[in-house]
């Protein structure tokens, strides 16, 4: 019993400077979180006394109420742009034309080709086509780069440019 009481004598020493040592770190954070707390303190009652305001719950419940009306003018914008990129799909928007002989004959390329096109290549083609004692001009409507009349290699390579268009 002596002998345990020798270890304890000699390692109470020890011991009570880990306490203390552990008592001075506890000090110290706690002093840095009283710190914290206060300055903590003094925001919040800034934001209260500082801004007129005597009813949090009323602010809170007018914020909400305008992030209400807000995402609902959200949904209408979002309705009203998606009407518009379907409107803006079925414009005929993308136009080309050529110009060439149709006969082959002396003169200069008085004859062409115009086609007036849409995303999903759905429009009409017109055909002027001139010799010297008339003109002629053939319109045929398109959907989807086919039409149910008969194409000129020349209506489908305007067709083709117009569909090239962004």
């Amino acid at each position: 019993m002596s002998e345990l009481n020798e270890i304890i004598s000699e390692q109470l020493s020890m011991f009570i400077m880990g306490f203390a040592l552990i008592i001075v770190v506890l000090a110290i954070v706690l002093m840095i979180q009283g710190a914290k707390i206060r300055k903590m303190r003094r925001k919040y009652e800034a934001m209260m006394n500082g801004n007129g305001i005597e009813d949090l719950e009323s602010l809170l419940i007018d914020l909400k109420n305008q992030g209400d009306m807000l995402e609902e003018v959200q949904r209408e914008q979002k309705t009203i742009i998606e009407a518009a990129q379907v409107k803006l799909r079925g414009m005929k928007s993308r136009v080309a034309v050529k110009r060439y002989n149709a006969f082959g004959e002396r003169g200069n390329d008085l004859s062409f080709s115009l086609a007036i096109i849409d995303d999903n290549r759905s429009g009409v083609v017109l055909t002027s086509l001139h010799n010297r004692e008339n003109s002629y001009i053939y319109s045929k409507p398109l959907e989807g780069g086919e039409s149910p009349y008969p194409l000129s290699p020349e209506e489908k390579e305007v067709i083709a440019l117009a569909s090239q268009q962004n």
